[in-house]
Parts: structure tokens; sequence; C-alpha cells
């Protein structure tokens, strides 16, 4: 049974810093693509990051130069650093694995 099990989320003040975990089973995690994902109510669910199972990491331009993903394939983690948080940000944050996803972990960035 594949599992993805989001956590790190949290009320922040604008300017701060977050780092959301992803711990994953049930898949062969080092060969994955991984992303991670945020929704807010009444929209669509938008990509925000990636990593190949090379570790070349991709970023949607709204985080690009705040957010840093990473891997741990020992550990069979992902992870997101996110810095300079914005209200903007705010959003319940999912790992994904091909079709498989996360519960989610909320991010509230109060300005």
């Amino acid at each position: 049974q594949v599992q993805l099990v989001e956590s790190g989320g949290g009320l922040v003040q604008a300017g701060g810093s977050l780092r959301l975990s992803c711990a994953v089973s049930g898949i062969a995690f080092s060969i994955q693509t991984m992303n991670w994902y945020r929704q807010t109510p009444g929209k669509e669910r938008e990509w925000v990051a990636s990593i190949t199972s090379g570790n070349w990491p991709n970023y949607a331009d709204s985080v690009k130069g705040r957010f840093t993903i990473s891997r741990d394939n020992v550990k069979k983690t992902m992870y997101l650093q996110m810095d300079s948080l914005r209200s903007e940000d705010t959003a319940v944050y999912y790992c994904n694995a091909q079709t498989n996803w996360g519960q989610g972990t909320q991010v509230t960035v109060s300005s």
C-alpha cells in the first residue's frame, strides 16, 4: 500500500520559514519524480516544485528563489524548505508521486 505523509505545516509570519516533509512508503522512492502541489479553497491544485530521481529540481515561477526542494533516498523522504514566505503562499500543501497523494498539510502565512 502506497502512503505519502506530509508534515511540518503551521502558522508563520510573513517573511518567515517553514520546512515541509513527505515520508513515503510502498513504492520505490529512489526512482520516482516527486512533486509538491498546493491548493487554496475554490482554486485548482497548483504545482509548486518537483525533483527527479537524479536530484534535478524544478520550480513554479511564483516560488523560484524562495523555496528549495530536496530528497533523502535513504529516509524515503522529500522536503520543501520555504523561506521568505508571503501571505499568498497560504494553502494546503500536498506531496505527489505518480497518481499517489498525501493528505496535505496546512501552511498559513500571516501578514
